[in-house]
């Protein structure tokens, strides 16, 4: 039994889909059904009930796959430690991270952690779905570490660490009737249409809940990935928007969201079964340190 046997199936197991697998594995969808039946033939059993409309584990399937995982771990484990042992630490360390991040300087952190284990290869990416997609991608193991925005509650199975918090602000165009008021709340803005991030995000989800929690579901009618893109549709008279306070909205109006316990997160997350691998261990070692300045002031 090889190890990349394992990977594939450990892949197909966590997808169930074989397209999906190959494309996590970096292999064609024909490579990764031959690995499984080769693996199934070795074992004696079929690992997976497969139809033409879905795949799932079968009974044997279901018993190998806390084994499968836990020999890859011990593997995994074994190269840190001769890397170690040998040339210093070696391997990869995939990070997932939001299009803002607010006062964390990602590429310096990265850049010294880098400068500190230079044979270490980083491969950081956005997931399209935000903070949702990027918690998924952890519990998965298609990712080690992940910066996340989500509330404590969407945080299950992860092992997590509060890096600051930010207040939420209510972004208006010009001449809006709204604009002379000190503070606005949520119930003040039940009856506008809204720009926000696509539905998955942090503050998106944060919101979203908040406002079904009034009993007024809101109408976004704009959605745009990157923070720094919503004053101009705000400006554009296309909706207001309710965003962190992050710093990213230059030219606008801005006026305090006054909705206690409401704030927008920022932690950094491993996967929650399974210790995080020795480079993982590393970068949060690096984040405590006092050089880097990643707490996010609350805003009056």
């Amino acid at each position: 039994m090889e190890t990349r046997q394992l990977e594939c199936f450990v892949a197909v197991a966590e997808e169930l889909s074989f397209t999906r697998a190959a494309r996590r594995l970096y292999a064609v969808q024909s490579t990764v059904s031959a690995t499984i039946q080769a693996l199934e033939s070795e074992l004696g059993v079929k690992l997976f009930d497969r139809s033409t409309r879905r795949v799932a584990l079968s009974p044997a399937g279901k018993v190998f796959l806390p084994e499968a995982k836990a020999a890859l771990e011990a593997v995994e484990r074994a190269r840190e430690v001769v890397a170690d042992a040998s040339a210093g630490l070696r391997g990869s360390l995939r990070i997932g991270t939001l299009t803002s991040v607010g006062d964390l300087d990602l590429p310096d952190l990265l850049g010294a952690f880098h400068r500190r284990y230079p044979l270490v290869d980083l491969h950081v990416s956005v997931s399209i779905t935000g903070s949702t997609g990027l918690a998924e991608d952890l519990r998965h193991g298609r990712l080690d570490i992940a910066l996340l925005g989500l509330p404590e509650s969407d945080l299950a199975g992860l092992d997590t660490k509060m890096l600051g918090s930010a207040p939420f602000v209510v972004v208006l165009p010009d001449a809006h009737p709204l604009c002379d008021r000190r503070s606005l709340t949520l119930a003040d803005l039940a009856d506008e249409s809204f720009v926000d991030n696509p539905r998955g995000f942090g503050n998106r989800v944060a919101l979203d809940r908040a406002f079904e929690a009034l009993g007024t579901p809101r109408r976004v009618v704009v959605e745009v990935a990157d923070l720094r893109a919503v004053p101009a549709y705000v400006a554009a008279g296309l909706g207001v928007a309710v965003v962190p306070d992050l710093r990213l909205l230059a030219g606008v109006r801005t006026i305090p969201l006054d909705e206690p316990g409401l704030a927008w997160p920022l932690t950094i997350a491993t996967r929650g079964e399974r210790p995080p691998g020795r480079a993982a261990r590393l970068l949060l070692d690096l984040i405590d340190e006092e050089e880097f300045s990643l707490v996010l002031p609350a805003r009056p």
